[in-house]
């Protein structure tokens, strides 16, 4: 999944972006009340860990 795939699925569920940085972005899901740290690198393919860690932390299976 590439990284501006993962950004949509995000906002479907309801996640929003906290604030920018120079390489990552923080999001915050309210489905866990958790804070996510999400790669910029929105045309490259995320790693499938880093992926599977991140909609763990969002709550979406």
């Amino acid at each position: 999944m590439k990284g501006n795939e993962l950004i949509r699925l995000l906002k479907e569920h309801g996640c929003f972006e906290q604030s920018h940085g120079k390489e990552h972005d923080v999001w915050f899901s309210p489905i866990t009340n958790a804070k996510i740290r999400v790669p910029r690198h929105t045309s490259k393919e995320v790693p499938q860990g880093t992926l599977k860690s991140i909609l763990k932390q969002a709550g979406i299976n």
